[in-house]
């Protein structure tokens, strides 16, 4: 029996931009990309439809902002709201994924791999893409799942 891998492209939703990741649910590891600027949470789509283009992705996974009791905020129904809009625009399954702490943590990363201590000049975006996508794989396509 011969199984296709399936590529998945997650974002991390933002205001003024988004972080993005690529990975695969063979390796269910996650390749951070160029963020997609952003204009009060709208992407550019352009950047996005060359994205989608290029990787073909099975299937979007987009990081949940939800406070930290588990209750939604404002931001969680943006993030909902793009969501849908990425599932209308191109017709893939869209997963929603817990993404709390996701940015402390990848800024605790990306300082003790880089050494990066001001984050100004560094968008952790990406990292913290990668860190949602993974978290979705291991807990939608481990065995267990």
């Amino acid at each position: 029996m011969t199984r296709t891998h399936k590529v998945y492209m997650c974002f991390d939703f933002g205001v003024k931009r988004f972080g993005l990741a690529i990975g695969n649910d063979l390796l269910q590891t996650a390749k951070e990309l160029q963020p997609i600027m952003a204009k009060d949470g709208i992407p550019n789509w352009q950047a996005v439809d060359a994205l989608e283009a290029e990787w073909s992705p099975h299937a979007f996974v987009v990081g949940l902002p939800l406070n930290m009791d588990g209750s939604e905020s404002a931001m969680s129904l943006r993030a909902k709201k793009f969501g849908k809009r990425l599932k209308g625009r191109f017709n893939k399954p869209v997963h929603m994924m817990d993404e709390r702490l996701s940015s402390y943590e990848a800024k605790s990363q990306v300082r003790s791999e880089r050494g990066a201590t001001d984050f100004g000049s560094y968008s952790v975006d990406g990292a913290a893409a990668c860190l949602i996508l993974e978290s979705w794989f291991s807990t939608e396509c481990s065995p267990n799942a």
